[in-house]
């Protein structure tokens, strides 16, 4: 590293990658080197407009930097990330890690061969709203998730579950805290030719059940995750970024008389999840720390979701996704 700043280049600047560029621009420790696109005239425009050199490949700019996010299109993410990762790179990828097991494997053995920061852009883990509502969880018993987005052509590069559920999947079986049990899951398509929507119910050993639903082909932006538990009612609403407890109120413990329950919601409005992801993956090459997001996390979501994809083609009669 160079003079206490982490040189990073971004690899990939579509619509999410350029926020990345975004958030490593504006942080103290980084020292932003340039942009790749495969896209030469979307590389141009970008780096016109962050004044940032923009290269025509990124071979060459993988010598001049210690780290990358890279946010192509998941079909390249195996090939590009195992040069960056040859190259002794700290690595940020986007979500999902890759297709399959088998190259997401590999990718985690190299980085952990070289002592190489890995790190996947799951970055609802850095929502405010899904942090605090860790930090009461008290033996839930059933967690159910929400996540609906308008349709947008960005992301169709894989289905629904890849696309949006992973994010709480993640979550969910990092709450757990137990094995998977038994999982069922239904899905069709809308639009794109694959999975448009998607439900998914797993039963873990501890006993807890999770109810999974993501569209892509949604009237409105939702995004929630529900707790229920012996204690509390949680809810973290990870779009508006807002967390409720529902509980009794302290003292109430005479259920022969009326019960009041009190709800406590917080806001965090200025918060930016994605400034905080990346600044944790900078503080985690800097320092050597183990990302929040750790490989065996990011891969029993991948695995996870790879399941519920399977399930729901083999219970699709007419839907035939594309291989």
């Amino acid at each position: 590293m160079k003079q206490d700043k982490v040189r990073v280049c971004v690899i990939g600047v579509g619509h999410l990658g350029e926020y990345h560029l975004q958030k490593y621009k504006a942080h103290p420790a980084v020292e932003l080197v340039g942009v790749v696109d495969s896209n030469p005239d979307r590389a141009k425009e970008i780096g016109r407009r962050y004044d940032i050199k923009a290269y025509s490949n990124y071979e060459k700019l993988l010598k001049m930097v210690d780290a990358v996010s890279l946010a192509v299109p998941t079909q390249s993410h195996f090939a590009v990330a195992k040069d960056i990762l040859s190259e002794g790179l700290h690595l940020l990828i986007e979500k999902p890690i890759t297709y399959q097991l088998g190259p997401a494997d590999t990718l985690i053995k190299m980085a952990e061969e070289k002592g190489l920061i890995l790190q996947v852009g799951l970055v609802e883990r850095f929502n405010p709203a899904v942090v605090k509502m860790e930090s009461f969880l008290n033996k839930p018993l059933f967690i159910e998730s929400h996540r609906m987005n308008n349709f947008t052509i960005r992301g169709t590069d894989v289905d629904v579950v890849l696309d949006l559920m992973i994010h709480d999947l993640d979550i969910i079986l990092y709450m757990a805290r137990s094995e998977v049990k038994d999982v069922h899951a239904v899905g069709m398509s809308v639009v794109t030719g694959k999975t448009d929507v998607a439900n998914a119910r797993i039963v873990f050993e501890n006993g807890i059940t999770a109810n999974l639903t993501a569209s892509r082909v949604a009237d409105r932006v939702t995004r929630k995750i529900r707790v229920f538990q012996p204690d509390a009612y949680l809810l973290a609403d990870c779009h508006k970024r807002e967390f409720i407890i529902t509980r009794m109120e302290d003292g109430e413990k005479d259920l022969s008389k009326p019960l009041h329950l009190q709800s406590v919601k917080d806001v965090f409005p200025n918060s930016d999840p994605l400034a905080d992801q990346i600044g944790y993956f900078i503080k985690s090459v800097i320092k050597g720390a183990k990302p929040v997001m750790t490989e065996r996390d990011e891969r029993k979501a991948l695995k996870i979701a790879l399941r519920i994809i399977d399930l729901i083609k083999k219970g699709c009669v007419d839907f035939h996704p594309q291989t």
